[in-house]
């Protein structure tokens, strides 16, 4: 919209995007956001029928159409409440009605962050009544139809023009970060990401290329190449949602990490199904190894602990002294302790031996994706730079189907069973990753934070949809085109374009904050070792004496079990042959092979993101992450006094990272 009533700043809306209602004159309460400061800020405040959004009144004259700091889209609001001196505070919903008119609006939302708007000037009183009501009526009308096949539900992408002088100051960098990331949706994306890999032995498959044979899985899968498609064919119906097990990342020793779902329980192999089957899964190398899942938290476990987590960290949910026994008793942390020790124990038999690690689960689309990204992040240095992370995570969650409408609870007609933050979880993960290597990796906290956040945000294709197959359905009238450095521009016709990818970071955050995703001192591109140009093992080797039987990698533990379709046949007796459990190197008196993160996940080393979860707390923000020189001048006060403190009483017993107390 061009024009701004009141003398506001001009509100660069999206496609669509139409003003329901808004207030000038209210303040935004500094709340320990992005930018790490307090204080109030005078603005605007607005209810769309898309999101709710905040115009400061010193806004610059370029301002991006996405203002992430500010911002806070309808889905993602979990909670609205209404505030007065003369009235108990308020829970807003469609259905129910505002007898008292608000001093202070609290959004609540799903990422963490806690927005508070004032109204304290003289006129705002109807002005705030009316913006109230828009918000909770709006937000229950919001609805998010990525999943369910019918479109995107009126969501909109960016516009087609970007705000004047925007384009010329972000569009090179935006071009560079977008277009060093495959979106795994060409052939020519998987074929030199497995060059890259220099996985021998395997090759790219077509064979799902008009998701005939699994929808779920991506249009092109990483198989053995002695296995022709027409005999890969045959392996489809034995696993549940006819996720074939497929490689997913090559270890340079020569190990492999593949994926896949369970074994269909009603599906009886023939001879040369059985066949098909055994050279999928074995892949003419040697003994094969299935990391158990079920030792990993539930979807149930981890929707609960979030739950338990998000209610943790608003102001007041717990006495001082009991927080940090309330904190452990969310279990959030346990969960990341133990899908860090698992990804060490698959990494660890990958970096030693010479054999097939198959991660499996029921249905290879929530805690799969989570291993298979963790793992290549402790073995692959390519894969801790930021465009590789983004490659690896475009690759392991998007393109392999990771439900995120449904796991991120933002669909209406979905029940709360199907919520399971899952990668939110993995990018809890990679941030304790991060803490604990900090020179290994090319991206920072403020990178995560972001991709975090945008999680919520449907405006990019990334997380709007469950798999590949919807999101290259026709999602956007066939006049526009969307361009990395151009943004939506009209066109002659041809067929539509799907929505930008989440990795436009030029769309929602300005140059000077992308220039904090990066980290200039880690993220080295060295290989973990020479190429791995051993020929497969031939037939008189150990390792084929083990054909037909699987290990199960269970509590850092080996066990024989033979595969379901010979169940008649004995586990073979001793482990002559077989990979040893534990890490290889400390047996063998070694130090760990180059490359390889060994990280400590036990108790007092995995930390509570900060900078994440108590963003509702301004407390336990001041300080974090300067954003301005007066936020600068006050973490280097803080730093002074903390020093003086260390002067006269000594270092402090208590870790740096324990997180404040909400009464503090």
């Amino acid at each position: 919209m061009s024009a701004a009533p009141g003398g506001r700043p001009a509100f660069p809306g999206l496609p669509g995007e139409l003003v329901l209602e808004e207030a000038a004159g209210a303040r935004r309460c500094g709340d320990g956001g992005d930018g790490g400061g307090g204080g109030s800020v005078p603005g605007t405040l607005l209810c769309t029928n898309r999101r709710v959004a905040f115009l400061p009144a010193q806004a610059p004259g370029s301002r991006a159409s996405l203002r992430s700091e500010d911002d806070v889209a309808l889905p993602c609001i979990r909670e609205l409440v209404a505030a007065s001196s003369l009235a108990k505070p308020k829970v807003l919903t469609a259905a129910s009605t505002l007898k008292f008119i608000p001093e202070e609006l609290a959004v609540f939302c799903r990422d963490f962050r806690l927005l508070r708007f004032h109204f304290h000037e003289d006129g705002l009183a109807p002005q705030a009544f009316r913006v109230a009501n828009a918000i909770a009526q709006a937000r229950e009308a919001a609805a998010w139809l990525g999943d369910t096949g019918e479109g995107r539900g009126g969501w909109p992408g960016p516009p087609e023009t970007r705000p004047e002088g925007e384009e010329e100051e972000d569009g090179g960098e935006e071009d560079e970060g977008w277009a060093a990331t495959p979106l795994f949706e060409t052939l020519r994306d998987w074929e030199k990401e497995l060059k890259r890999l220099g996985a021998k032995g395997w090759r790219v498959s077509a064979v799902n290329e008009r998701f005939d044979m699994a929808p779920s899985l991506p249009r092109y899968l990483w198989v053995p190449s002695g296995l022709l498609d027409h005999d890969l064919k045959r392996t489809f119906a034995h696993f549940q949602e006819r996720r074939v097990p497929r490689l997913c990342w090559h270890h340079p020793g020569g190990g492999h990490l593949l994926r896949g779902a369970g074994f269909h329980p009603a599906s009886e192999p023939g001879g040369e199904d059985v066949r098909c089957l055994e050279a999928l899964l074995l892949g003419g190398r040697g003994p094969c190894v299935v990391a158990d899942a079920t030792e990993l938290p539930s979807l149930a476990d981890i929707q609960l602990a979030h739950l338990k987590l998000r209610a943790l960290c608003l102001p007041g949910a717990a006495a001082e002294e009991k927080w940090l026994s309330a904190l452990e008793g969310t279990r959030w942390l346990e969960h990341v302790r133990t899908c860090l020790r698992k990804a060490v124990e698959v990494a660890s038999l990958l970096a030693g031996t010479r054999c097939s690690v198959l991660l499996q689960e029921p249905s290879d689309r929530d805690l799969n994706c989570l291993l298979a990204s963790l793992v290549p992040l402790l073995g692959d240095p390519q894969s801790r730079t930021l465009p590789g992370f983004q490659s690896l995570v475009q690759r392991e969650w998007v393109a392999a189907g990771h439900p995120f409408p449904r796991r991120m609870g933002l669909l209406r007609r979905r029940g709360p069973r199907d919520e399971a933050p899952v990668f939110l979880l993995f990018l809890d993960c990679v941030w304790q990753l991060v803490r604990q290597f900090p020179a290994a990796f090319g991206f920072t906290e403020a990178f995560l934070l972001a991709l975090h956040d945008s999680s919520f945000a449907p405006y990019s294709s990334t997380f709007l949809f469950s798999c590949q197959r919807q999101r290259g359905r026709p999602q956007w009238p066939p006049s526009q085109s969307y361009t990395p450095v151009g943004g939506w521009r009209e066109r002659g016709g041809g067929a539509a374009r799907g929505l930008p990818p989440v990795w436009a970071w030029g769309l929602r955050y300005s140059r000077q904050h992308r220039a904090r995703f990066r980290n200039p001192a880690g993220g080295g591109t060295h290989a973990l070792g020479p190429p791995d140009t051993a020929d497969p093992p031939s037939p008189d080797t150990p390792d084929a004496a083990w054909a037909g039987t699987v290990f199960v990698l269970s509590k850092g533990t080996l066990s024989p079990q033979p595969l379901p379709w010979r169940s008649g046949r004995p586990p073979p007796r001793g482990s002559r042959g077989a990979p040893s459990p534990g890490r290889p190197w400390e047996r063998g008196g070694h130090g760990a092979p180059p490359g390889l993160l060994v990280p400590c996940a036990a108790g007092p080393a995995v930390r509570l993101w900060r900078r994440c979860y108590l963003r509702g707390l301004p407390e336990a923000q001041r300080g974090r992450l300067a954003a301005s020189p007066a936020a600068l001048a006050e973490e280097l006060m803080l730093l002074q006094d903390r020093l003086r403190t260390w002067g006269v009483t000594g270092p402090p017993t208590e870790a740096a990272d324990t997180p404040l107390p909400p009464s503090r």
